[in-house]
């Protein structure tokens, strides 16, 4: 089995400078390749939808800045960093110029341009058909994934589906935001009647199974109940992905692409990346290790800039085992203060004694760190991040049971995750609750098995809990950050570098202009 290794850096670089046409001298090199002459077979076709890819690992996405807007702006993590867009993203502050919107921002698009570079391009190859059509599904899947960031994280961003010839040089205007959903939709249909459910090698590519659950989870956020669980169903029915037996294996490097992984997000040490020490320069593409772990780690072990909130810890301490035992999941999630507890490999109490004799609970992120000492620390990270997984389909599928009215699937669901924790059997309980009920019940299941993993902040977003007095005065109760919460400021801003270079851009109501309902 061949895990998936990008070699979009070279290509991507390529592919974006072969699109711009002015030259100051105008002479053409006859050896260079061309957006012209670039796509004519096969292998350059997957050069090419590999690149497509390789955002994906970049800064703005999945290496780092994408798990602190989700991740920081919940009511699950705190911010503890001295480092503007992390402080200014958990107070609800951040400005049109920080560093952290500009980057999601710009790399999405550098996905989207990749992608529609394939779309465009592939079509007019003389190529194996099936794998064409295979290739075109990955695009599509890709376009859309990076339009699913853009459209939950701004709202209202412009919709580019063709091939621009001169990216940075055109005037974009800002789509409504079901315009946006319904392209998605329509990419992760195509997609999914396109890819195959697996791979012989290049593990990290996009499956069947993986678009089947992003079309339902796009159905979700647009509370297209039945839609959506007819997709999520349907994965389930596959049989293809099971619930792992430990819940630690879904954040661990040594259980990568596991049974319970229908999409990964692919790091290494191994290739590329800086794998020695923060402060060597990165190579090209640096994006082979991600810095999610050096971010979110232990003090002492890393920058440690965003850490669990209390609440979340203590949501974990509701409810033990049938045998009595902290919920396994908690342990899974975060180091915290236990007889036996290491950190990268030392021991638990004797590092952090100065705090518990202080009468202090220092808790700290696990899931996406080592639990053995090793090249990590002050360093890139090798772990795979599990964008999608089998827990959360299951999940999702309980809440779609649940808006169609039955809750008694529902809450034979809600078991199934529980099963994995080895809680107490609630399912008569659960399949005995209301509606409302049921959907609070949800929304405590789905924090803690998918703590950290980036998904609560959307959770509360699209339940309308932003909206409601009692539910934000809860989340304020979690984490206070929530003071600094106002209308509109559930998206991040419209970056200032789109506002100066694109002519027909313009700013969302909660940071003073006019796109968006802030009333």
């Amino acid at each position: 089995m061949r895990t998936l290794r990008l070699v979009g850096f070279t290509l991507a670089a390529l592919l974006v400078l072969s699109a711009c046409s002015d030259n100051l001298l105008d002479i053409e090199n006859p050896n260079q390749q061309t957006s012209e002459s670039f796509w004519s077979n096969a292998d350059q076709a997957v050069q090419g939808v590999n690149a497509a890819y390789e955002p994906l690992t970049y800064d703005g996405m999945y290496n780092r800045m994408v798990h602190a807007a989700q991740d920081i702006r919940s009511d699950e993590a705190i911010a503890d960093s001295p480092f503007p867009p992390y402080t200014n993203a958990d107070q609800f502050s951040l400005p049109a110029t920080s560093l952290m919107p500009t980057l999601i921002w710009d790399q999405s698009y550098q996905g989207v341009y990749y992608s529609n570079q394939v779309i465009t391009n592939v079509p007019s190859i003389d190529m194996d058909e099936n794998l064409q059509n295979r290739i075109l599904g990955e695009a599509r899947f890709l376009r859309s994934h990076y339009y699913f960031k853009l459209v939950k994280l701004f709202g209202y961003v412009p919709l580019l589906t063709e091939e621009v010839s001169d990216p940075g040089n055109v005037s974009r205007p800002q789509a409504e935001p079901d315009s946006v959903w319904n392209q998605i939709i329509q990419d992760l249909q195509f997609a999914k009647q396109n890819l195959p459910e697996s791979y012989e090698t290049d593990v990290g590519r996009v499956t069947r199974g993986a678009a089947t659950a992003y079309l339902g989870k796009a159905y979700l956020f647009n509370e297209r109940w039945e839609q959506a669980d007819a997709q999520f169903k349907e994965i389930i029915d596959s049989g293809l992905y099971r619930l792992v037996d430990n819940p630690r294996w879904n954040g661990d490097l040594q259980h990568e692409n596991n049974a319970e992984s229908i999409w990964e997000i692919q790091f290494s040490t191994e290739v590329g990346g800086d794998a020695v020490g923060f402060g060597g320069v990165p190579a090209p593409n640096w994006g082979e290790v991600q810095w999610r772990s050096i971010t979110f780690s232990p003090l002492g072990y890393g920058f440690s800039d965003v850490l669990p909130a209390q609440s979340l810890f203590d949501e974990f301490k509701q409810e033990q085992t049938v045998n009595g035992n902290d919920d396994p999941r908690l342990g899974a999630t975060m180091f915290y203060n236990e007889p036996g507890e290491t950190v990268y490999g030392d021991d638990f109490q004797q590092v952090y004694s100065g705090q518990i004799e202080a009468g202090e609970n220092p808790i700290y992120w696990r899931k996406y760190q080592r639990d053995t000492p090793g090249p990590e620390q002050f360093s890139g990270s090798g772990l795979n991040i599990r964008a999608m997984r089998y827990a959360d389909v299951l999940l999702m599928y309980a809440e779609t049971r649940n808006e169609l009215g039955d809750q008694a699937t529902a809450a034979e669901y809600i078991q199934i995750v529980r099963d994995r924790a080895n809680l107490p059997d609630r399912e008569s309980e659960f399949a005995s609750l209301s509606q409302q009920e049921m959907r609070d019940r949800i929304a405590i299941e789905r924090k803690l098995e998918l703590a950290g993993e980036g998904k609560r902040f959307d959770d509360i977003r699209r339940w309308g809990w932003l909206d409601d007095p009692q539910r934000l005065e809860m989340l304020q109760e979690n984490d206070p950050a929530f003071d600094g919460f106002q209308q509109g400021r559930e998206l991040l801003p419209i970056p200032q570098s789109e506002l100066d270079t694109n002519p027909a851009a313009q700013q969302t109501c909660g940071y003073g202009g006019p796109l968006g309902d802030c009333s």
